[in-house]
């Protein structure tokens, strides 16, 4: 009976604290629709999400978001490319081939990326990364698409790599193990068995990781040169 009762108040607390968070979230949606839905009070909705003139400040402004979707897609999609595979292809090193040595001095590391504010990072992408990307593309400035992307596949690999790594670690040994008796190899028991297996976690990852590179702001305004304009090149 006291168990139950511990059960019963235990659980009613993570839904008020799930309900909670909820509401937070409702909150900032419902502040962030009241204070810019007055905008289409003077210009249409078509113009907002085809505009391509981003001047708020101007008299009459204008508000024209198609050049802001369309570099945010760009620079995410291209994120994903280099982040995606490379996450993954280091959780599977980590799991499956390395040392249990190097995994206890990598895993951290990876994780410590993790970690990192995205000022450190912008910032490292405009003293390093640009001026490499303007002198080896020969390019008019080094802060464009292509080093956005860089940084931000830097910043979703630890999320890809650390929850897929886990997510590979928990598939049962017993699989493993039936795979390789019944005459597969180590590359054909990870392919045909393991990778499929963790298949959620490594997805769980993956948007994990793109969520961050989503919701990305501070990096992307200081590396791809902050600027209203359609990319026309990387």
């Amino acid at each position: 009976m006291k168990r139950t009762i511990k059960d019963f108040i235990f659980e009613k607390s993570l839904l008020f604290l799930a309900l909670l968070t909820l509401a937070g979230l409702a909150g900032i949606v419902w502040f962030l629709f009241k204070e810019g839905m007055p905008v289409l009070d003077t210009i249409s909705l078509k113009h907002f999400l085809t505009g391509h003139d981003w001047y708020p400040t101007e008299d009459p402004p204008s508000f024209g978001i198609f050049p802001l979707i369309i570099g945010s897609v760009s620079v995410t999609l291209l994120a994903a490319v280099m982040a995606i595979p490379l996450g993954i292809l280091c959780a599977i090193y980590l799991s499956e081939i390395a040392s249990s040595r190097l995994r206890s001095i990598f895993k951290p590391f990876i994780e410590l990326l993790a970690a990192m504010p995205s000022v450190v990072i912008g910032f490292v992408g405009m003293t390093v990364l640009a001026p490499f990307l303007q002198d080896y593309f020969g390019a008019p400035t080094g802060l464009n698409v292509l080093n956005a992307a860089i940084l931000l596949a830097l910043m979703a690999v630890p999320t890809i790599c650390t929850i897929s790594e886990d997510a590979l670690r928990s598939v049962p040994r017993s699989l493993k193990e039936s795979s390789l008796a019944l005459g597969a190899t180590h590359w054909e028991t990870l392919t045909t068995v393991t990778v499929p297996a963790a298949f959620s976690g490594i997805a769980t990852g993956v948007m994990l990781g793109l969520s961050r590179v989503i919701g990305e702001t501070m990096v992307v305004l200081m590396v791809a040169g902050g600027a209203a304009l359609i990319p026309e090149s990387l």
